[in-house]
């Protein structure tokens, strides 16, 4: 197997676009993934692309990478149109980096892209639905719901959380909010995890994102804001929530033998990018984060104490926190009181979520991997300005996808290296 570079990394700002088209969207993410690394769409010679919803918002079910791509002028190259719920992009990496590794090509595009945002909102909301088992899902969220409900006023006696005459209900969230909340429960009953680190998590996040001019959001928020928010689903906030958007994110990926040819720079080298899937557990036994990670280490010959930057999936704050844990980060049932003692800031002894992360840069869900990993490339290249972790060499990504029981569906942790 031949080392991996990625060479060039570009992303749209993400948002809400009514007047854009998924080709327009796509074409200014590869476009700038090109330019970034300086060479021609000519090069290229395979993409991977993730999408996970287009067939449910515009009815494209089919070869969504071919119509994207052949309507910028790229053709006559093989595409492979990756549906992974949030890690399709994440999942599409990996097809093109094992094209390159095992030497059927030299230059692959991957593309992440998505198109949510619509003023139907009962319509969009349901697209969450639909990464979960949709035969048992409504049963879940009216239980879930209930749960939240009770523990709501348990914590309100206790004055840990305001009275409903005070601070406003959101009017709905999203089966993977309720999802979230559930988890997020229990963790804090087994852990002691608090709302106000939570809190904290979100507001570390949304500060970041005001640095960030491709996040969906930029509004720094105070931990008290946070708090002060409306309530999606105990003890969720908005703020810690991730918001519907749409977007794209592109990078360029190419073996050693095209960077000499070409005499490319700042060349960043893929240490691993790992691909796994859920299973029926109990709640105490080893997540699939926990699972996963240990291969994506070992494959790239380091160890969590070699991280020196993370983007995590964060669809909500508890995600941060749980995902700091499975990833040995800290140990389990310490990844609020990591995240209050200030290592996870921008500055902190771990970064994570420079960009902002899912809470406030956005999670336009076939788009999100290739995002994620688009900030890690610049991130290793000093190009994060507004938001420069100081000089990282190591960098990983964890990107989750889906939910059947108590876990991910799907899951994939890349670990990158500054080569240069």
């Amino acid at each position: 197997m031949r080392d991996v570079y990625v060479i060039g990394a570009g992303m749209t700002k993400f948002g809400k676009y009514l007047d854009r088209n998924m080709k327009s969207i796509a074409d200014e993410a590869t476009k700038k993934a090109l330019d970034h690394a300086g060479i021609s769409k000519g090069d290229i010679r395979m993409a991977a692309v993730g999408n996970a919803y287009q067939g449910l918002v515009t009815g494209q079910e089919s070869i969504r990478g071919q119509v994207v791509l052949r309507a910028m002028g790229i053709g006559n190259i093989p595409v492979i149109n990756v549906e992974n719920a949030c890690c399709s992009s994440a999942t599409a990496f990996q097809v093109a980096w094992m094209n390159i590794a095992s030497g059927l090509c030299d230059v692959a595009l991957v593309l992440g892209m998505e198109k949510m945002f619509m003023e139907d909102r009962e319509k969009r909301l349901k697209l969450f639905s639909s990464s979960a088992d949709v035969e048992v899902i409504e049963m879940f969220i009216q239980a879930m719901k209930a749960d939240a409900e009770r523990k709501r006023k348990e914590a309100e006696a206790r004055g840990e959380t305001r009275d409903d005459k005070d601070k406003k209900k959101n009017k709905g969230g999203s089966a993977f909010m309720d999802l979230y909340a559930t988890a997020t429960r229990m963790h804090m009953e087994k852990y002691g995890l608090t709302q106000r680190q939570l809190a904290i998590v979100s507001s570390k996040n949304h500060t970041n994102s005001a640095g960030n001019p491709y996040a969906q959001y930029q509004k720094p928020f105070t931990v008290e804001d946070v708090l002060a928010a409306p309530l999606v689903a105990f003890p969720l906030t908005q703020p810690m929530c991730s918001p519907v958007g749409d977007g794209a994110a592109a990078l360029i990926l190419s073996s050693g033998d095209f960077i000499k040819k070409k005499g490319i720079s700042k060349p960043v080298k893929v240490l691993s990018t790992v691909v796994g899937g859920g299973m029926d557990r109990g709640f105490d036994d080893p997540d699939l984060t926990e699972r996963l990670v240990h291969t994506a280490y070992e494959k790239a010959g380091v160890g969590p104490q070699d991280i020196d930057v993370a983007e995590v999936h964060d669809a909500s704050a508890f995600g941060e926190v749980i995902q700091t844990e499975g990833l040995g980060f800290c140990a389990k049932g310490e990844g609020g009181r990591f995240a209050e003692e200030g290592h996870s800031a921008l500055g902190g002894k771990l970064p994570i979520n420079p960009s902002g992360g899912l809470e406030s840069k956005g999670h336009p869900v076939g788009a999100t991997g290739a995002a994620q990993l688009v900030e890690l490339v610049w991130q290793l290249r000093g190009e994060a300005t507004g938001r420069q972790v100081e000089n990282p060499r190591i960098a990983l990504a964890e990107n989750g996808g889906g939910n059947i029981g108590i876990e991910e569906a799907a899951m994939v942790i890349t670990i990158l290296q500054k080569d240069f």
